[in-house]
Formats: C-alpha cells, sequence, structure tokens
C-alpha cells in the first residue's frame, strides 16, 4: 500500500499546502437529462437532491449579473463572482461552474486551491501574472503573464494564484469541473483557522519566530 516561510513566508506558504496528501474527486456522472437541486430538501446526499422535474422552469438553468464589476475595495484588491449550483440550481450534476474575478491595479486572488476541481482562466480586461506549483517533493513553480485573451490552465488541487501586475483593472473568467468546487485559501487556513493552530505547528512547519506568526496572524 501507498502510504499515506511576509514575501519569504509566502513562498513557504505554496510549499506548506502542496506537502498535504490531494484527494482525487470529481462530480458524480450525470444520469438523466438533468436532476435541478432542490435546495428546500433536506436530504442529505453527496451533492444536492433533484427538484421534481414538473417544478423545473428556464430560471432553474440562468443567472444574470457576469456584466456587473465586483467590488475590490479590500485587502487583497480582487473579488470572486461564483456562478455554481448555488446560484444554478440546473447545475447539479453537471460538473461545470463558472467565476468571475476583479482586480483591482495591484490586486491578488491568492494562493489557493480547488480540491474537486481543474480551473481554466480567460483574461478579458487588463495583465495577469499567474502561476501554480506542483506537489512534493518538487514543488516546481509554473508562472506566465497573461494578456487580454489569453487563457491559462490550473490543474486539479495545485495550489495557484492571479496577481494584477498592471496599472488599470483587470477582469477574468474562470470555468471550473465542478458543480461545488470549493476554494481552501492557503494563508486563511493556515494563519485564521478556528481554533488557531498550535504555535508551536506554525513555527516549527515555517522556521519562524512565535513573534512573526503572532504578527501574521493578526492581519486576518
Amino acid at each position: 500500500m501507498v502510504a499515506i516561510r511576509v514575501l519569504l513566508l509566502a513562498g513557504a506558504l505554496l510549499a506548506f499546502a502542496c506537502s498535504q496528501h490531494g484527494v482525487a474527486a470529481s462530480d458524480p456522472s450525470l444520469l438523466q437529462d438533468f436532476c435541478v437541486a432542490d435546495k428546500t430538501s433536506q436530504v442529505r446526499v453527496n451533492g444536492l437532491p433533484c427538484k421534481d422535474v414538473k417544478d423545473v422552469v428556464a430560471e432553474d438553468f440562468f443567472f444574470s449579473g457576469l456584466h456587473m464589476a465586483g467590488n475590490t475595495a479590500n485587502k487583497q484588491g480582487s473579488v470572486v463572482t461564483a456562478v455554481n449550483v448555488a446560484q444554478i440550481g440546473g447545475l447539479n450534476t453537471m460538473g461545470v461552474s463558472l467565476v468571475r474575478i476583479d482586480y483591482a491595479p495591484n490586486g491578488l486572488n491568492p494562493p489557493h486551491t480547488h480540491p474537486r476541481s481543474t480551473e481554466i482562466l480567460t483574461v478579458l480586461e487588463g495583465c495577469l501574472h499567474v502561476g501554480f506549483v506542483t506537489s512534493n517533493p518538487e514543488n516546481r513553480h509554473f508562472n506566465k503573464v497573461l494578456a487580454k485573451g489569453d487563457v491559462f490552465v490550473f490543474p486539479k488541487g495545485l495550489v495557484h494564484y492571479q496577481f494584477n501586475n498592471g496599472n488599470t483593472h483587470a477582469v477574468a473568467i474562470a470555468a471550473l469541473s465542478s458543480q461545488n468546487p470549493g476554494v481552501i485559501t492557503v494563508a486563511n487556513a493556515v494563519f485564521a483557522s478556528e481554533p488557531a493552530i498550535s504555535d508551536d505547528v506554525i513555527t516549527k512547519a515555517f522556521q519562524v519566530e512565535k513573534n512573526t506568526v503572532d504578527w501574521i496572524q493578526a492581519q486576518f
């Protein structure tokens, strides 16, 4: 059986996240024309139960709003507008979803991972520096500067990011191979967990002093 380190810390954050064992997962296969999510059901399944077909309407497959810019007035200078099964019930069992990402100048969509999804991103406006890091032991960093119309793929489960290195706002659209891809932002998971991860664990993992950890945690 197969036995199952702010700038310096940024690189360590990526390495730390990639050191965790990934989970190979995908959405269930579609066994009928559609299975519109019944969000009122108390039944708990891996996904969402189906609404009665006779109650399905066109609006179950519709969302409006991606033409509207998101509010980037936050610490990261970016915002994600998601269109997944929570917004479109008709995406249930379809294995796809979509996001719009808005970036202020110098805005960052910080290092994160989607545990259940590959992502393909297209730049609609502006310029983005993007990248992802492979798993241990290589931790190889693939990165690229994208212009309007460029496309980049982030493999499933790998830590990735986007940074607007331009002096104007940027916009991207990304498609994901899951109705509910999930997102784990590395810094939030490590430094803002509830309850907090032990200082002994974090100081040793990142090879830093406790006061450095305390300072970082105070930012969240």
